[in-house]
């Protein structure tokens, strides 16, 4: 009913009605808080007070005087003073208002508690069992266990006392007031423009020229919205989505034209190695034809590591051009990632035994994500045999990270000797080497890590490379999946 009400009103009228809720949430919050607020400094103050003659009832039972003759009349103009001196067990063992001492244990009372906790404690009011009166109560324990407990009556002036400063209602409450007139009219102002670009917003969208418009009528918030939110949303789209293709194109050619030409760079580089070392090995043979058949081996088993080496060049590169030049004609099906998984783990794993490493393989749920099989393949055999060639370690695992509805986060860790951090950033450069001798004679191509990126991230998804605390080198890959099959951990 409020709701629909306030949907009759005016826009101006519910711009201020809403402004005048606001101030007084805000001054009646500000209000109670410090209404409370003082109420309690108020109580600490008679507190404080109180805790001054406990510390000097305490000061006189420990110079020997008895609790009888302790006088508390020179504490003018706290009068009627009830003093209580109650034992570490809860028993009150004197009380100068009874004649007959109550039996009952007083460790519940509220002051009492704070003062066994803290030292000290007070409660504002609260009814005496003993005599039914209601008392302000301010205890404090001394060293010897005994705790002293006065109190004074709750009497009405010690109410008026304790009650909050009425004036600062009323300053508050006129402060409302001004604010409320002041912002009534600022509303209306705002609200009548407002109304007014409606108008003129409307009439733009419809095509109608800005000098035909009349004067502003009214009109409401929620049409303002809409016009404004479509004539302008039309526009900066259009532009920005051009801006977008243009730069998106400009990048994309460049890149293409920077990576071609450092590629090309790189192939001649690395191809000068074998090819001379091949060179080499075959004019030594010619020249030399009475070697022994032992001398004659080598040379012929280093020109064909060489020659190998060519080949996993060259089908590296080719599979690296295949994936720069013709990623909308990569073929993509629904496959079963665990089971390609498995199958290049299976394949490694004598590899790895010969490096003295042990493959395990954590992932063991059935997995289907739409891709390119072979691409998919060549990303876990690089990550494999990265690990087998340069961490070190003596385990390689695959698991799954976390697994939601439409991605997966895969990971490759070794616990070998990681990489620099200086290093984590560029490992996926095509050709970067962090030890280029070692890297090479290992047999690697410089082009692993790269292939991998590009794989991934044709997938639509991407990998980053991270030192783990425990040691070693860990490869996440997250990828985008279409539909998950159940497992055993489902």
């Amino acid at each position: 009913m409020a709701m629909y009400l306030l949907n009759r009103l005016t826009y101006p009228q519910r711009l201020f009605v809403w402004l005048l809720a606001y101030s007084v949430l805000l001054v009646g919050s500000f209000v109670v808080f410090q209404y409370h607020r003082e109420k309690v400094f108020k109580g600490d103050e008679i507190n404080t007070k109180l805790q001054l003659i406990n510390t000097y009832i305490l000061t006189e039972l420990e110079e020997g005087y008895e609790p009888a003759a302790i006088s508390l009349k020179e504490f003018y103009p706290l009068d009627n003073i009830r003093m209580s001196i109650i034992s570490d067990s809860g028993h009150i063992v004197y009380d100068n208002a009874l004649e007959t001492l109550p039996g009952t244990n007083h460790l519940g009372r509220e002051e009492i508690k704070q003062a066994l906790k803290s030292g000290t404690g007070y409660s504002v009011r609260r009814q005496s069992e003993s005599d039914g009166n209601y008392y302000f109560y301010s205890a404090k324990r001394g060293d010897s266990g005994f705790i002293v407990r006065t109190a004074i009556p709750y009497s009405v002036s010690l109410s008026t006392l304790l009650q909050a400063d009425y004036g600062f209602l009323w300053v508050m409450g006129i402060i409302t007031a001004v604010m409320c007139v002041l912002g009534y009219f600022a509303t209306r102002r705002v609200g009548l423009h407002i109304q007014r670009l409606n108008k003129f917003a409307e009439n733009v969208e419809n095509g109608g020229k800005i000098s035909d418009v009349e004067p502003f009528p009214h009109d409401e918030l929620g049409e303002i919205s809409n016009h404004i939110v479509r004539l302008y949303a039309k526009l900066q789209k259009a532009n920005h989505d051009r801006e977008l293709e243009h730069r998106a194109a400009m990048h994309e050619q460049m890149e293409k034209e920077r990576i071609k030409k450092q590629l090309t760079n790189n192939i001649n580089h690395e191809l000068k190695t074998p090819v001379a070392s091949i060179r080499i090995c075959v004019e030594t043979l010619l020249s030399h034809k009475n070697m022994s058949e032992e001398q004659t081996n080598l040379f012929l088993r280093r020109s064909l590591l060489n020659t190998e080496r060519l080949e996993r060049l060259l089908a590296d590169v080719a599979l690296i051009t295949r994936m720069d030049d013709g990623k909308d004609s990569i073929i993509k099906e629904y496959v079963n990632l665990s089971d390609i998984i498995d199958s290049v783990v299976i394949d490694r794993q004598l590899t790895a035994e010969s490096k003295g490493m042990v493959i395990e393989n954590g992932i063991d749920r059935e997995i289907k994500i739409y891709g390119n099989p072979s691409l998919l393949e060549s990303v876990f055999y690089n990550l494999i045999d990265n690990a087998i060639a340069y961490s070190g370690g003596s385990k390689i695992r695959l698991g799954i990270e976390y697994c939601l509805n439409d991605k997966i986060v895969l990971s490759v860790s070794d616990n070998g000797c990681g990489i620099p951090p200086e290093h984590l950033e560029r490992v996926f450069e095509r050709f970067y080497r962090i030890d280029k001798g070692r890297s090479r004679a290992a047999g690697g191509t410089g082009l692993g890590l790269s292939i991998v990126k590009n794989a991934v991230k044709i997938h639509g998804g991407n990998i980053v490379a991270e030192n783990l605390r425990t040691g070693g080198l860990s490869f996440r890959i997250t990828l985008p999946k279409h539909t998950v099959g159940t497992g055993r951990d489902e």
